[in-house]
């Protein structure tokens, strides 16, 4: 696909061809910074899902036959792809989901890694050998695939989150049904034309385009043995809900977050601010680890307030492609709407707005964009309550409350922790036994310190707790959601030992 809009209704990838499949709709991508349509698809509908599921399970064997190496050496060639193609498929995603061309050119480059990953763990030892009670006994671990794993994936990271889901999967030896996000479809073709250019065999990579009914007929169908999510925690929840009734079936589920940062007394408010600015409105503040409250000790909360509003008042905001661009365009007309919703009531519960950058001047936007969907940074200062909605409820935009406090680490963390989500959060501090306690009581699947809230490297997993999700659904710890574990006891003597002291006597009545 080109990178102009084009005339071409683009398909679904199934079973190894291109299919128009069972629908009649079609639905296009169109940049968020202009609205200009990028490329119409053709929305898949259940029975596309269920033809891409017989497929999946029609490869099953052939392809869980294969070694480990042969598996990986696909991807192997899809890593060289990314590789060579960044440059170009940075663009893409800033066309697609408006991030600026730098967080572009990264989500492919984050791609690459995770494919890197998977492929090269391929030739690493798998299992583990246990010791046994019994000297003539071997155990150990095995693992094997467990069928067909369903991917679900988001709009701001297209190209980066499904191989998370995918790579591993795949080399471990499952087949995949994917389903991209119906913001970013183009991202999903390019990926899919990926696995058609180095020859995938037919059925293994399935590509489904569309809208939730298509992702819940993948959840909903007993042929699909792990839902791989990640998004919203409304759409995540339903999921784990609906497949944990399932036996034998699992979801992974990585979603949203309320993320916090805790600036302390021993700061350097060089690194706070800076950390700061950029967990809260890098990709418009539309990360899952985005940073929507800002925990800052009473002793710097003046100055670290002072920096930080004279940097969100001036952060540039403009074309995703012009390299001095901070902030890019939300991704959709009900994005906006929402964040100007918490925006609103913010300032009903109190709030004291410090920037208001919700609606930008007509000269703040980039020339020939006007129709984007443009916001500038939010930012407002209030009291903690633990009943203000506006500190507790995942925005999904550069939303951003300043909240005080006095005492120690320990007041600090309780705010930090009051909060329905769990996902990401970081520290700010001088002082080590600071930075330890927030590691050990932050209420978080992702910590950082003296660092923004916000990346991960690929080979450290992904995922919160609380409301922010049920799994890692990304690098070692997906293995578990994509395989099964055997523990296997191997006897090699001709006689027969227990472990525990249990008899293995064979007793009979004329014994007695």
């Amino acid at each position: 696909m080109s990178q102009q809009a084009s005339e071409q209704t683009y398909q679904h990838y199934i079973g190894g061809e291109w299919t128009e499949g069972a629908g009649d709709e079609t639905f296009e991508s169109v940049n968020p910074a202009n609205q200009e349509s990028l490329g119409e698809f053709h929305r898949g509908v259940p029975e596309d899902v269920d033809a891409a599921l017989s497929a999946a399970e029609e490869a099953e064997d052939e392809w869980a036959d294969l070694s480990y190496i042969d598996r990986a050496e696909y991807l192997w060639d899809i890593y060289h792809e990314l590789k060579d193609r960044t440059e170009e498929l940075g663009e893409v995603i800033a066309k697609e989901c408006g991030k600026e061309i730098s967080e572009g050119k990264a989500d492919v480059v984050e791609a690459a890694h995770m494919v890197e990953w998977a492929a090269g763990n391929a030739r690493h030892p798998h299992g583990d050998v246990v010791p046994s009670e019994i000297p003539s006994k071997d155990a150990y671990m095995r693992r094997k695939p467990r069928g067909i794993i369903g991917c679900i994936t988001p709009w701001n990271f297209p190209v980066a989150i499904p191989f998370w889901h995918m790579a591993l999967a795949l080399v471990e030896g499952n087949t995949v049904v994917w389903k991209p996000a119906e913001q970013t479809p183009w991202c999903g073709q390019i990926i899919a034309e990926m696995f058609e250019d180095v020859g995938v065999p037919e059925g293994v990579f399935n590509m489904v385009q569309g809208f939730g009914d298509a992702g819940n007929a993948i959840v909903e169908d007993e042929r699909v043995d792990t839902v791989l999510f990640t998004g919203s925690s409304e759409v995540g929840h339903k999921i784990a809900g609906k497949v944990g009734g399932e036996p034998g079936k699992l979801a992974a589920c990585e979603m949203g977050g309320k993320n916090g940062i805790v600036v302390t007394e021993n700061a350097d408010l060089d690194v706070a601010v800076h950390s700061a600015i950029m967990s809260s409105f890098k990709t418009t503040g539309q990360r899952c680890v985005s940073s929507e409250r800002l925990i800052v000790h009473e002793d710097v909360y003046d100055e670290f307030k002072e920096r930080y509003v004279d940097l969100a008042e001036d952060v540039s905001v403009g074309d995703p492609l012009d390299e001095n661009t901070f902030m890019g365009p939300m991704v959709n007309e009900e994005q906006v709407e929402k964040f100007g919703k918490y925006n609103d009531l913010a300032r009903q519960e109190g709030a004291n707005v410090l920037v208001d950058r919700e609606e930008l001047d007509a000269d703040e936007l980039p020339e020939g964009h006007e129709d984007g969907y443009w916001v500038g940074p939010f930012v407002y200062e209030v009291d903690y309550d633990p009943d203000l909605r506006c500190i507790k409820e995942e925005v999904f935009g550069p939303h951003v409350a300043l909240m005080s406090y006095s005492g120690d680490i320990e007041e600090a963390v309780d705010i930090h922790n009051d909060t329905p989500y769990g996902l990401a959060g970081a520290v700010i501090s001088e002082d080590y036994r600071q930075i330890n306690y927030f590691r050990d009581n932050a209420e978080i699947g992702l910590a950082y310190a003296n660092l923004p809230c916000i990346g991960a490297e690929v080979q450290l997993p992904f995922g919160g707790v609380k409301k922010s999700g049920n799994g890692y659904p990304s690098a070692r710890e997906a293995i578990e959601a994509v395989t099964e574990r055997t523990a296997w006891t191997l006897n090699n003597s001709k006689d027969i030992q227990m472990a525990q002291g249990l008899s293995a006597d064979i007793k009979t009545e004329s014994d007695d």
